[in-house]
């Protein structure tokens, strides 16, 4: 692993290679119905958020060392929800789309792309970041801080 990897904050103009990294990531899970019809949909939101004003989704980036495109990034939102104990301003980070190209894995790409995203939250007033892992990412997120929660997701397909 590289002592020093530098990531940064993505631009509109990186949504399409943001886009293939997040299929690159999406395909390492059992995809039974797969198609690439949210692809252009998913852009036009990278493109929009990442120009506002004052975005509350980022993406933090580490280039190919070839220059062709990205090999690794980190994906998130700031949200605003109620208050409670331990976040009184509500403001929860959540991570949903970490991935490295497959020849660049094992570099410490992620590891930067989750830091300066960590770093990103917690300068906007995030008080604690959510995420969902595979067991192939855990062993990343435990050394970032992250602890399994006891209450178990649930989702309803609307």
């Amino acid at each position: 692993m590289q002592e020093h990897v530098p990531a940064r904050r993505a631009t509109p103009e990186d949504a399409a290679e943001l886009i293939r990294l997040r299929a690159v990531m999406l395909q390492s899970f059992p995809q039974p119905n797969w198609n690439d019809d949210w692809q252009p949909t998913s852009e036009q939101i990278l493109r929009r958020r990442f120009a506002e004003p004052s975005p509350t989704m980022a993406a933090f980036v580490v280039d190919r060392p070839d220059g062709a495109g990205l090999a690794a990034c980190a994906l998130g939102i700031v949200e605003e929800r109620l208050g409670g104990p331990g976040n009184p301003a509500g403001l929860m980070g959540y991570v949903f789309s970490v991935a490295t190209d497959p020849d660049q894995r094992r570099k410490g790409y992620s590891r930067a792309c989750m830091t300066a995203l960590l770093d990103w939250f917690r300068e906007r007033g995030a008080g604690a970041a959510d995420l969902r892992t595979s067991e192939w990412g855990e062993p990343l997120y435990e050394s970032l801080g992250f602890r399994r929660t006891p209450d178990p997701a649930m989702r309803l397909r609307l």
